[in-house]
């Protein structure tokens, strides 16, 4: 799990004290490429990566997601004919489509220039450290990923107060009991503790920072962002989100429905230790005090080299890679260096994932996709 990114979100000792008994105890240039609310009645909800068992047994538990005629490996077969342009995610509520096909996150930049700055920003990470897959089946006990819960059209909305409200979408948010939260409902306050929702059928996404459950107001949160899904719209220019870059989290996550299917069709979500007060479309805001042009802005795409190697890698891994050479990967926070997220499903082989940490920086490059935005907010 990688430590928050974000100014720490200060809490009131009695708020902290009040949950320490209850199941909610604590978010260009370019050179050629070589290569607390209340209960609701029987509300059916799936939870992605928070099974049943890591709730306390007197809090309403929401059903668990179960995939239909889903292999319990990713197949070997290829991908089937006249698949969707853009992601989708199917839902006992209907499907809904993650953004159009002309979204930053669903574009194909195989063939997009590389940076001049791409060596550069390679170093600033690391040359010889390995990709980390930052999800799998269990990590310290809960569900290692950032997991989602997919709400009813009618899931009953919360207010939730803000540290950063100049920032944050009011809502109301969709919380559910028993809400998956990023690191279980016993994660440390000033961990990431991300919440994320979506209503299909709205087709709207629903992201929290810091989410903290508080006695007097329902719900805390450090940030808060809502996302239409059919709409390519951004945040105001400068605004944050629940993640530091002002991007949603969901589409950049790594799901293992996806991987058993064969095939990934969009970016993925990485973090790195430090960056630089600076951006590139589609990201909207930064998160450093560092003006060292040597170190990597938020926004920043980086793709696998196509000449790297990825034969000998199990099927799974090889999903991932073939994704990370087509779409990329797009950085979205500080974090671990290299730290890939996704989903936390107990399908995963964890010593499959493993095998992408053969993949050290000097194998990845930095492609230019737009300027970089310095300026200070106003």
């Amino acid at each position: 799990m990688n430590p928050s990114a974000h100014p720490p979100l200060y809490l009131l000792v009695a708020v902290s004290s009040f949950f320490l008994g209850t199941v909610f105890d604590p978010q260009g240039e370019a050179t050629s490429s070589a290569s607390s609310n209340p209960p609701v009645e029987s509300v059916k909800l799936e939870v992605h990566g928070s099974p049943d068992k890591f709730f306390a047994e007197d809090t309403p538990a929401a059903e668990p997601f179960q995939n239909v005629d889903l292999p319990e490996r990713p197949s070997r077969d290829s991908s089937p004919p006249n698949v969707p342009a853009t992601p989708v995610l199917k839902t006992q509520h209907g499907e809904v489509g993650i953004f159009t096909e002309d979204n930053s996150w669903n574009q194909d930049i195989s063939s997009l220039p590389v940076h001049r700055q791409s060596d550069t920003w390679i170093r600033s990470i690391s040359e010889s450290k390995g990709l980390h897959p930052d999800f799998g089946e269990v990590w310290n006990g809960v569900p290692n990923g950032i997991p989602f819960v997919v709400v009813p059209a009618d899931q009953p909305k919360v207010a939730v107060k803000f540290e950063y409200d100049d920032e944050s979408d009011p809502g109301p948010y969709p919380i559910p009991p028993a809400v998956p939260i990023e690191g279980g409902p016993n994660a440390p306050f000033e961990s990431d503790r991300h919440i994320i929702m979506i209503d299909p059928r709205k087709k709207l996404l629903y992201e929290l920072f810091q989410a903290i459950p508080d006695p007097v107001t329902g719900w805390r949160a450090g940030s808060g962002a809502i996302f239409d899904l059919s709409s390519d719209e951004l945040r105001p220019d400068g605004w944050t989100s629940a993640d530091a870059a002002g991007l949603p989290i969901f589409p950049g996550l790594v799901r293992y429905e996806e991987v058993a299917a064969g095939e990934i069709r969009h970016a993925l979500r990485f973090t790195v230790e430090r960056t630089q007060r600076a951006y590139i479309h589609p990201a909207r805001h930064f998160a450093s005090r560092h003006t060292d042009a040597n170190l990597p802005p938020m926004g920043l795409r980086v793709r696998l080299r196509a000449d790297y190697d990825i034969q000998g890698f199990p099927r799974s891994a090889q999903v991932i890679l073939v994704t990370l050479k087509k779409y990329g990967m797009l950085l979205a926070d500080n974090g671990s260096n290299w730290f890939v997220s996704g989903v936390p499903d107990s399908r995963w082989d964890d010593s499959e994932l493993a095998t992408l940490k053969r993949v050290r920086g000097r194998d990845l490059e930095c492609v230019l996709t737009g300027p970089l935005k310095k300026e200070r907010r106003p």
